[in-house]
């Protein structure tokens, strides 16, 4: 059974409880009433039919709380829900006064007329508060079935979206590690292509050193940004070879912010990006700056090349990384993230995400 469904039926048993209350109270007052009439004896029959008439109707309640089960509020059905619910009244007005004349013969107070009229009267003179109190805790029980339906549907509607963004989240990483692969192999066989074996097979060890980290099976769509800063080195590593002395890598990293959480492979697409653009259309040496700060509750990740910029839209990159990664950080927070590139032909390209300060859980 469900916590919500248990929850659901022991809505009526609080409301029945409930009536403990002015059932001691009305005692009480009835009670206080006699001692203050100065009547040479108290009447301790009236006091005990005062306080239990109200313990009858919460065991009546459970009534309601059948019918509200049975009837739920649907415009559909409102007629036969309301017809339904106005037999529901009548059944606990009769059954009220039923067991308030069988407790009055119990203890003594009969009234100077025959049963059938005792029950007719208690009958008639119940009906208003009757028909007020059935309906009374039946809204009672709606509003807390209504609730509780609310509370599931939206637990449900939660555990949903996070199925839904951990599957979307796993198809982008399935999508960004074939892409790195496919173009770490591709400079491989340039270098080949070019006879440079020394350098190709440097870059084939570096590269097994990666896979561990590309395709591990446990992978995080979270890291410290001191791992990825250090999957970068390692991928930058393997881009020096194929560069040689043509490229330069400054970093740019506030220690204060190595312990933040960011995508996995967030950095690797725009360091690709900025190879590409920046450094390999030009002959002469090129530099990237890759850097990391603080600003507020935002952190902010950027990476910059001396490259000659894009002038045109044909340059602008239109691979599978930088979707990769705006389909991440949308998935991952919402609003809250966002990639912005600004080109220049004098100051080349500087590609910047801003993204949410938050700790890693290992910090």
């Amino acid at each position: 059974m469900s916590t919500s469904r248990l929850d659901q039926r022991r809505y009526p048993l609080l409301i029945s409880a409930a009536c403990l209350v002015p059932a001691l109270l009305d005692a009480l007052q009835t009670y206080v009433a006699q001692k203050l009439s100065n009547k040479p004896k108290i009447s301790w029959a009236d006091i005990i039919f005062s306080g239990t008439e109200w313990l009858f109707l919460g065991a009546l309640i459970p009534i309601a709380w059948y019918l509200a089960r049975r009837f739920p509020l649907r415009r559909e059905t409102i007629g036969r829900t309301l017809l339904a619910h106005f037999g529901g009244a009548l059944l606990l007005c009769i059954c009220w006064a039923g067991a308030g004349v069988a407790l009055r013969y119990a203890l003594g107070l009969q009234w100077d007329i025959s049963l059938g009229a005792q029950l007719a009267t208690w009958t008639l003179t119940s009906i208003p508060w009757s028909v007020f109190m059935y309906f009374t805790a039946l809204g009672c029980m709606y509003a807390f079935m209504y609730s509780s339906e609310v509370r599931e549907q939206e637990a449900q509607s939660a555990r949903l979206s996070a199925q839904l963004a951990e599957a979307r989240l796993g198809a982008l990483r399935m999508q960004l590690n074939p892409h790195f692969l496919f173009n770490s192999l591709n400079a491989i066989g340039v270098l080949v292509r070019d006879n440079n074996t020394a350098a190709a097979s440097r870059m084939i060890e570096l590269l097994g050193e990666l896979l561990h980290s590309v395709l591990r099976a446990d992978a995080r769509h979270e890291v410290p940004l001191a791992e990825e800063i250090q999957f970068l080195e390692q991928y930058l590593a393997i881009e020096q070879v194929r560069f040689s002395d043509r490229l330069t890598v400054r970093w740019s990293i506030d220690d204060t912010v190595r312990r933040l959480r960011v995508p996995g492979f967030i950095l690797q697409p725009l360091v690709e990006n900025a190879l590409r653009h920046g450094i390999a259309k030009r002959s002469e040496p090129g530099a990237i700056e890759i850097s990391a700060q603080r600003d507020g509750d935002t952190l902010l990740l950027r990476v910059r090349d001396d490259g000659p910029g894009m002038t045109a839209a044909a340059d602008a990159p239109k691979g599978v990384g930088l979707a990769n990664i705006c389909e991440r950080l949308r998935t991952l927070y919402g609003d809250a993230a966002s990639l912005m590139l600004v080109s220049t032909a004098t100051e080349g390209t500087v590609a910047t995400i801003r993204l949410p300060a938050r700790e890693s859980a290992s910090a």
